[in-house]
């Protein structure tokens, strides 16, 4: 499995799990307390990235890891 498809493969399992929509929840959140004309791009991330991260299912964790060892133990050996 290529660099390429680990990241569609990551993408699918977020949708799936509904992540991406727990985030653009989050950042409305955000836009609302802050208030549109005070929120900058960079606030944003700051503020979305952390909970971005705890948000992602172990199971995904796990499994995107598996399919990253899997890759690395295939192309060792060439």
């Amino acid at each position: 499995m290529c660099g390429h498809r680990l990241k569609e493969l990551l993408r699918a399992k977020l949708v799936e799990c509904g992540w991406k929509d727990q985030l653009k929840a989050h950042c409305k959140d955000v836009i609302r307390e802050k208030g549109l004309e005070h929120v900058t791009v960079e606030d944003l991330v700051t503020d979305v990235t952390p909970k971005g991260r705890a948000l992602v299912p172990d199971s995904v964790k796990k499994e995107l890891l598996q399919r990253i060892r899997a890759f690395l133990a295939q192309h060792a050996t060439l």
